[in-house]
């Protein structure tokens, strides 16, 4: 085995992530081994579910005790995934995950959905025994992981195996808005952001040109971002929206579906605003194209809730390497965005801020990158629908 590597604050390296697999620390018990060459990215590992689901009456925290205590009595009926089942849409899910956690005293953890399971609109999180948060794993946690899943848009058929969500890992400080100052040990803050941004030329416009002076883009410990609505081409949609009453999606399925059974393609036609219907789905893609050096990863978060009452992302995690490669030679790629407005209709403009960057520094660079070298999936997007989707007008 190779000698270790200090410790250093920041998120976790693929390598690191392969050495606490082989040290058990993350590791399954009566269940298939961990694939390392599937499941292990750059700064994330990818979850899978369990053999069992149970359909429950509401979502839950555990807070005082474990969830097998508290969820007996949520509990309507149990699924068996091994050769699939259908979860309903609307319906709320628990699924115990292969994967159990053995983190040392300074590791802590946070998860996120996987880019297709947002963009199918697959509302998924994990909870731990003892948690009060959903996605956060307590330093130094002991036990198994659950997943909550309640698809909103589509009902899905899962199956055993199947990844729905992706794991982060940190030593040092954990990024969490509740955390105070000692986030800024992984955080790159608003006076290391302005050089870093330069440095690197993280935004880039449609013509492959860095935005060099990003005005108010630098704000809050993150890099401001804004939904496209134009269009070059008006047979080119700008947009998606979730068709309800659809067919059910296997999530096996990879290029499979017919996507205008599914969503409304939205088109310019030459306009530059847009309303949106409350409690519908869409999908759009970001005005700029966004890059992700090695050294750190990054997260999509809401940056202001005054902005307006939607919600502007469920799968927003960026891997080191994304719109970057390895040592810089990609010029940026969109962010796809998931948007659901709340309780009245809301209208964007094409440039609108709804999102922002946050970028959180790697303990070390890790060994892959983000992009076809690893079968990324989204590495080269633009607007694109879940994998599971023939592409509008193909």
């Amino acid at each position: 085995m190779t000698d270790k590597p200090a410790k250093t604050a920041g998120v976790l390296p693929s390598q690191a992530l392969n050495r606490m697999i082989q040290e058990e620390q993350i590791f399954t018990s009566g269940a298939p081994p961990i694939d390392r060459e599937e499941q292990v990215q750059p700064a994330s590992m990818d979850l899978r579910l369990g053999s069992r689901a149970y359909r429950l009456q509401s979502s839950f925290l555990p807070q005082s005790g474990t969830v097998e205590s508290k969820m007996k009595d949520l509990v309507m009926y149990e699924l068996n995934l091994e050769n699939g089942a259908i979860l309903e849409r609307g319906a709320v899910y628990l699924i115990p995950l292969m994967e159990k956690l053995a983190l040392p005293e300074d590791v802590r953890g946070k998860t996120n959905p996987k880019s297709s399971t947002g963009r199918l609109d697959v509302f998924t999180r994990v909870i731990t025994d003892y948690s009060t948060r959903f996605e956060e794993i307590a330093q130094g946690y002991h036990g198994r992981l659950y997943l909550e899943v309640v698809p909103r848009s589509f009902t899905i058929k899962v199956k055993a195996g199947q990844r729905l969500n992706q794991l982060r890992l940190f030593t040092g400080a954990f990024p969490s808005s509740g955390e105070g100052n000692r986030e800024r040990k992984i955080g790159i803050n608003d006076a290391e952001l302005s050089g870093f941004y330069k440095d690197e030329e993280l935004l880039i416009d449609h013509q492959g040109r860095f935005i060099a002076k990003p005005s108010s883009r630098l704000t809050d410990d993150g890099l401001l971002m804004g939904v496209d609505l134009a269009s070059p081409d008006d047979k080119a949609p700008i947009g998606y929206k979730a068709k309800k009453n659809s067919h059910v999606i296997d999530l096996e399925q990879v290029g499979h579906y017919c996507a205008e059974e599914f969503w409304e393609p939205i088109f310019s036609h030459r306009a530059t605003r847009l309303i949106l219907e409350p409690e519908e789905f869409y999908i759009f893609a970001s005005k700029e194209l966004i890059r992700v050096p090695l050294s750190c990863a990054a997260e999509m978060v809401e940056f202001d809730a005054g902005s307006g009452e939607l919600r502007t992302h469920y799968a927003g995690f960026f891997d080191p390497g994304f719109g970057y490669g390895k040592q810089g030679e990609v010029k940026g790629t969109k962010a796809v965005l998931e948007v659901r407005p709340h309780d009245v209709p809301f209208i964007i403009e094409d440039g609108q801020i709804l999102f922002k960057m946050k970028y959180e520094r790697m303990s070390h660079n890790p060994d892959i990158w983000y992009g076809a070298e690893i079968g990324s999936n989204y590495h080269n997007q633009v607007l694109r629908l879940a994998k599971q989707f023939k592409q509008i007008g193909s």
